[in-house]
């Protein structure tokens, strides 16, 4: 059977399956800790409203706002739990994936997201106890879970690609796919459950999952050649730990100086720029939930959806701008289309200018597709997995920071001002930015990960060595 070099159909595919079960999961917990508080069926309300209280001094205004606080919390907890088994995975599947192959950084998590949604279906069906939840989120994450995922699949498509521009563009088209379909996964997610319900949502997203697998193993070509002796296993634990670190020990002792820094640089302003995207764009749900607003499931789905045009026009922005900026200065415009946003959300309290906070938002996704680019680019081909792992796992360690941080204070900050996490993840993005403003200012732009192609690293280290 012929094997095909093309990964995106399965990128395809787990996004989708697991944007459409991000958000429901989240109402899942929001209404059964209604429920708990309550003592009653949660309601799901008509047209674009949930039947949420407004009036401040009621009772049940009260309860609402300790329902928020809880969900807030638990979300933050569910997220600690999946996170230090993700992390470890992450780390030592995508690396080892420059020698044994990067088919396991795409299996491993398909075949976990397939466990924790069977789970969720069962917890759905027989109305379980949330904290089972806890053992889903573990489990997913011995199998590496998102970031593993990406990480594998972003080193896929550098091991492809073999011209620099061609990277940018194939880097961005996933980014515009994470964008596209967890958008129109939002969407539907809402029509799912009122249609049928959470049960069958999670028995589709399950099915979703089966024919990834069977995608990856039948049909999609690993990029790395695999030896008789790479497909033999180690001798002891000491020399797994050496192959696994090795390529990371490479990258930040026996490179260049100039590199080094600038891969540590660019590992630094991705991170913060992901922590505030993590903690501000996780709390939309909840904010949408709760009043003024007090959307229901379909009006969520259709915020989520809106997503869409985002990704749109930030891979049409992508596209456009490498062909007349550095890549330095589209980061700079994707920040401040983010500031933007985030400060426009913060004080949005009617579906209108709910929707509209996208408009400043256009251009926010372009950050992080050119920040995994400029990475790539500055490292060896032999790399690609060693940097694509410290990717994954600064986007594990930083969005369970982010998550929990935000979560903690829209908890704390919720009964007196909604908005105040927006306005704080506008703000923290004054860190990407003045380490981007010391790049410019010490001339070490995106114009010098040009300069240390592949050809010119190897002589280097070569006479370093």
């Amino acid at each position: 059977m012929r094997k095909v070099l093309c990964v995106e159909p399965v990128i395809f595919l787990y996004v989708f399956a697991w944007s459409l079960t991000s958000p429901l999961g989240q109402q899942f917990i929001y209404r059964r800790l209604w429920e708990e508080e309550n003592n009653s069926t949660f309601l799901s309300g008509d047209g674009n409203a949930s039947r949420c209280e407004q009036n401040k001094s009621s009772p049940a205004y009260i309860k609402q706002k300790e329902v928020q606080e809880k969900a807030s919390v638990f979300n933050m907890q569910l997220d600690l739990t999946g996170a230090i088994p993700s992390l470890i995975v992450a780390f030592v599947i995508v690396a080892n994936g420059d020698h044994q192959g990067r088919k396991r950084s795409l299996v491993l998590p398909s075949v976990g997201a397939l466990i924790g949604n069977i789970c969720l279906t069962v917890i759905s069906y027989f109305s379980l106890s949330l904290s089972m939840l806890f053992a889903v989120a573990f489990i997913t994450g011995l199998f590496g879970s998102m970031a593993t995922f990406l990480g594998g699949g972003f080193a896929y498509i550098a091991d492809v690609c073999h011209d620099e521009k061609q990277k940018t563009t194939r880097i961005a088209v996933v980014d515009l796919i994470f964008g596209v379909v967890s958008g129109v996964a939002g969407l539907l997610s809402g029509y799912f459950l009122r249609g049928i319900g959470f049960t069958w949502t999670f028995v589709i997203t399950s099915l979703l999952h089966v024919v990834n697998i069977i995608y990856i193993i039948f049909f999609l070509q690993d990029t790395v050649g695999i030896s008789e002796f790479q497909n033999q296993a180690p001798a002891s634990w000491k020399e797994l730990l050496r192959e696994t670190f090795s390529g990371v020990y490479k990258l930040f002792k026996t490179a260049p100086y100039k590199k080094r820094v600038l891969i540590i640089v660019l590992l630094f302003t991705f991170m913060t720029y992901l922590f505030t995207t993590v903690g501000g764009g996780s709390l939309f749900t909840l904010y949408e939930l709760d009043e003024p607003l007090c959307w229901n499931e379909v009006y969520i789905g259709y915020g989520a959806a809106a997503f869409t045009s985002v990704s749109l026009t930030s891979f049409v922005g992508v596209y456009l701008l490498s062909k007349c900026l550095k890549d330095i200065y589209i980061v700079f415009i994707g920040i401040f289309s983010y500031i933007g946003g985030m400060i426009m959300a913060a004080f949005a309290k009617t579906t209108l200018l709910m929707f509209l906070v996208r408009v400043p938002s256009l251009l926010c996704f372009m950050p992080v597709p050119v920040l995994r680019s400029m990475l790539s680019k500055v490292v060896l081909a032999s790399e690609q997995g060693a940097v694509f792992a410290c990717i994954a796992c600064l986007e594990i360690v930083t969005g369970t920071i982010a998550l929990s941080v935000f979560n903690i204070i829209y908890a704390s900050t919720v009964a007196w001002f909604s908005g105040f996490s927006f306005l704080l993840s506008a703000g923290l993005c004054i860190i990407p930015l003045a380490v981007l403003c010391w790049l410019l200012c010490t001339n070490w732009n995106g114009e010098d990960l040009a300069l240390l192609v592949p050809e010119e690293v190897s002589s280097i280290e070569s006479v370093e060595s």
